[in-house]
């Protein structure tokens, strides 16, 4: 078996599992970069008979693995693939798709490192002694001020939790959210048009979903304190990237701070890049190296499992796991 690990950005796949407990008929070869071509990467994957990924950083739509004749087993990553995976196709084409557990954790510190950093520009002020100079703006406590998390679930209750410990006021709101549900975790439920106009910082942990693409368009945007900052650890569908970049730039909201993005890695011109009111990290949520352990330390089993003929953690059509 020929086995491909894909998007290995940091060169750890190979160091992050134990690749050698396979049988040695298995060829494991890692790609760091990333192939956003789809021709190419069929090109690419076409004598394996395995891939392996992370997250969703590479799309398989149908058109994809039906160029694939000799792929016949899938190792997706992480708890959310139904909609970067064309599962029912995979079933159609005999595509056995496994999976791994995830930490989620790792997001929620991403997600207040970018808060703080954003209320004390320490992005800034690191940037301005590395270049020789010294203090350049004036930041903003975190305690007495408003926290709007938009979706309180496995990620929004702990970024609360932090948020209690910091002297924040917490509100939250999602569709189906009900002050008896916010109420234990120390939130105020409120109106997704409150939240917006209350709030000095929003920070976003909903998944990407029907519903939830476009969540936060202009209107919401419009809502915003002058002073307000946008934080989006989740998925950038969620927002109206247009009209996001639009307030951004007549600096009508203080800022944004981004670890996901639409196209990944971020294109080389993008205004995130450049935009001085924006911090951009790049989807660093999940990247640490107890995740990468977790993710490819399963793939090893998955592989075994596999060949053994008793596959474990695979992923039904409805993006379950049924083993």
């Amino acid at each position: 078996m020929r086995i491909a690990l894909l998007d290995d950005y940091q060169n750890v796949a190979l160091s992050c599992a134990p690749w050698g407990n396979l049988p040695p008929e298995c060829q494991v070869v890692a790609f760091a970069d990333h192939e956003k071509d789809e021709d190419r990467l069929v090109a690419r994957l076409a004598d394996f008979d395995a891939v392996g990924r992370v997250r969703e950083r590479t799309l398989f739509p149908r058109r994809v693995l039906e160029r694939l004749p000799r792929l016949k087993l899938l190792l997706a990553t992480g708890l959310r693939n139904d909609r970067s995976i064309d599962l029912p196709a995979a079933a159609d084409l005999g595509i056995t798709v496994c999976s791994t557990t995830s930490h989620s954790f790792p997001t929620v510190e991403v997600t207040w490192a970018m808060i703080l950093s954003l209320f004390r520009g320490i992005h800034h002020e690191v940037a301005s002694v590395r270049n020789g100079g010294w203090q350049v703006q004036l930041g903003s406590a975190v305690r007495g001020k408003t926290l709007g998390i938009l979706g309180l679930g496995t990620m929004g209750i702990p970024v609360a939790q932090v948020g209690q410990a910091f002297g924040m006021k917490l509100i939250a709101w999602s569709p189906n959210l009900t002050q008896h549900r916010a109420g234990p975790h120390g939130v105020e439920a409120v109106s997704k048009e409150e939240l917006f106009a209350r709030s000095d910082a929003i920070t976003i942990h909903m998944p990407e979903s029907e519903r939830s693409v476009g969540v936060v368009g202009a209107p919401e945007i419009a809502r915003m304190k002058k002073s307000a900052f946008l934080i989006n650890t989740s998925r950038m569908p969620l927002i109206d990237e247009d009209a996001m970049i639009a307030a951004l730039r007549a600096g009508r909201i203080g800022g944004a701070g981004l670890d996901v993005y639409n196209d990944e890695p971020l294109p080389r011109d993008h205004p995130y890049r450049h935009l001085p009111n924006v911090l951009a990290t790049p989807h660093i949520g999940y990247v640490i190296r107890e995740n990468y352990e977790l993710y490819y330390g399963e793939t090893v089993e998955n592989i075994q499992a596999f060949l053994a003929g008793r596959p474990i953690r695979v992923l039904g059509p409805d993006g379950k796991i049924r083993t």
